[in-house]
């Protein structure tokens, strides 16, 4: 009776595993939306658009990829009023990344969630001035 529960256990545990690496995009997607959501809701905190074109250079996305994900994220949020409306996809993406995004700041607070950005998003996101 175990053994069922066993397996399952497993296959939930590998596949976020196995979904990041399929799925390389959405996790950019996730990144790139935590980024400048730091950017606004965590005080002295900034984003360096090179340092995102350069993350998708590393995780091999087509050439694009960091304006195509900006215009999304900015049309999804400002209602249309900025950005572009993309692809299908991308836009399913941006709304994911949204709710795990609100989910995790809920979840620990905006304060907390800001110091957890510094570690995760290093690289990403810069003091001010800095």
């Amino acid at each position: 009776m175990r053994t069922p529960f066993l397996i399952a256990g497993l296959l939930l545990i590998a596949a976020p595993a196995q979904a990041a690496d399929e799925h390389p995009r959405s996790t950019y997607v996730t990144l790139v939306l935590q980024a400048f959501a730091a950017k606004v809701q965590c005080p002295g905190t900034d984003v360096v658009y090179q340092d995102l074109v350069q993350k998708a250079q590393q995780m091999q996305l087509p050439d694009g990829t960091t304006e195509q994900v900006r215009k999304a994220i900015a049309f999804m949020h400002t209602g249309g009023k900025m950005g572009e409306k993309q692809a299908d996809d991308v836009m399913a993406e941006v709304a994911v990344a949204t709710q795990a995004t609100d989910l995790d700041q809920r979840r620990l607070g905006m304060s907390n969630w800001c110091e957890k950005q510094k570690t995760s998003l290093a690289g990403l996101i810069r003091s001010k001035g800095g």
